[in-house]
């Protein structure tokens, strides 16, 4: 996406951020940004990734979920600042994105967020997307950084951990880093002993990203394994998109699983054959 596009989606997302206690329609966030209802929704999904629709409510209980976290405010209270008439109708929103009610999840006290707020890309040089390359020590910070872009994609990400197992894959060389503009723009972490790969992820602006990783794992550290990954169950509310994305490379259903006490699915992909392009 050209630079220019992104100036009105910066512009409703700094609104967006800032009224997120109150009533939001995409006319005043259009409003916000000086363009029309219809171009907005077009350049905000294409750049985020989800609908200005779906942005604010993720937002909203993204929130929600920290300060039932990190908060004792009454659940009524955090339901109404996220915009429910009532918190049984926030109970069953909430419940549907993160699989357990307001009530069970501030008592496992354990945060994740949705959606976190959109940060546009770095600007494309002009050699445009450089090769996946292993990840580095010297890496890691910038990895972190990349990760708010993509963090709905992956259920029960608490970043913590995440860190955690990041630095032993790096040190392991299981993660390739994809870079654009001289920041980390697609990642991912993977196994070799069993051909799974943990994390595949490319930022909203940067999705050929994805493709352009998972090719040079299946041509290098994997190469003629089948390839495995898990995400999302079909169906799941709290999904922005990340299944599709996977099927559109070419992964296929497999088992049903729940990993951290969350429903995913395992999802597979074939060895290339004959070291042809898929």
């Amino acid at each position: 996406m050209e630079r220019q596009n992104l100036e009105p989606v910066a512009a409703a997302v700094a609104f967006v951020e800032t009224n997120l206690q109150e009533p939001l329609e995409l006319s005043a966030v259009a409003d916000a940004a000086r363009y029309s209802k219809y171009h907005l929704h077009r350049l905000f999904t294409d750049a985020v990734g989800v609908t200005p629709h779906d942005y604010i409510r993720r937002r909203r209980l993204t929130e929600a979920a920290k300060r039932l976290v990190f908060s004792e405010a009454p659940i009524l209270e955090v339901a109404i600042d996220a915009g429910y008439e009532s918190q049984q109708a926030f109970t069953a929103v909430f419940k549907a994105m993160y699989k357990k009610t307001p009530k069970a999840y501030r008592k496992a006290r354990e945060y994740y967020p949705l959606q976190a707020a959109f940060v546009p890309g770095p600007e494309p040089s002009g050699l445009g997307l450089q090769p996946p390359v292993y990840a580095s020590a010297a890496d890691v910070a910038d990895w972190m950084r990349f990760l708010p872009a993509v963090v709905g994609g992956f259920p029960c990400l608490k970043e913590a951990e995440y860190l955690a197992r990041l630095r032993q894959a790096v040190a392991q060389r299981e993660a390739l880093v994809l870079r654009g503009g001289g920041e980390v723009v697609g990642a991912a972490a993977f196994s070799r002993r069993t051909g799974r790969i943990d994390f595949l992820a490319a930022h909203p602006q940067y999705r050929e990203a994805a493709g352009t990783l998972l090719d040079s794992l299946r041509r290098g550290a994997l190469r003629g394994r089948t390839v495995s990954i898990t995400t999302f169950r079909q169906g799941d509310r709290a999904d922005a998109g990340q299944r599709a994305a996977y099927q559109r490379l070419g992964f296929m259903e497999a088992e049903l699983l729940t990993e951290f006490g969350y429903p995913t699915q395992r999802l597979v992909l074939p060895p290339l054959k004959g070291g042809a392009r898929r």
